[in-house]
């Protein structure tokens, strides 16, 4: 059972990421900010079903998305989980800087990105590369 979780404190954002990516997944929840994320995160952990892919935003109250994927990292390396067992994470920003979108690439910590307006094909150019895409016909 694939399980995805989306972070965004934009509702209109959250919508948007849900609307394209639900028929991959059969669980999708939703986190406003980064601390929410982490608990999220932490929950599925214990509950013994990880998710599958994080969408993370960048820019958020709270708990920015660096801060938020540096502890949900921080928590694999401390449970033994790596490799292929890692959950992968896409990075969201509305930002166009190299900077903002690099810094999560610059550690290794992110398997990719995706800039505001989101674009449908560069989404299922990620999930396919994951393994997580579902075809229309199954």
């Amino acid at each position: 059972m694939k399980k995805l979780l989306i972070v965004e404190d934009e509702i209109v954002s959250r919508l948007l990421l849900t609307e394209m990516l639900q028929r991959h997944f059969e669980i999708c929840h939703t986190a406003v900010n980064g601390r929410e994320a982490v608990d999220s995160y932490l929950h599925s952990l214990e509950e013994h079903e990880p998710y599958d892919l994080i969408c993370l935003d960048i820019m958020m109250p709270e708990m920015d998305g660096q801060a938020a994927l540096e502890e949900i990292r921080k928590i694999e390396k401390e449970r033994g989980i790596g490799g292929n067992d890692m959950v992968k994470v896409l990075m969201v920003t509305a930002l166009s800087g190299a900077k903002d979108i690099m810094g999560a690439f610059m550690k290794g910590a992110c398997e990719g990105y995706l800039t505001k307006p989101i674009s449908p094909e560069k989404l299922e150019e990620y999930l396919k590369k994951f393994g997580l895409h579902k075809s229309i016909t199954g």
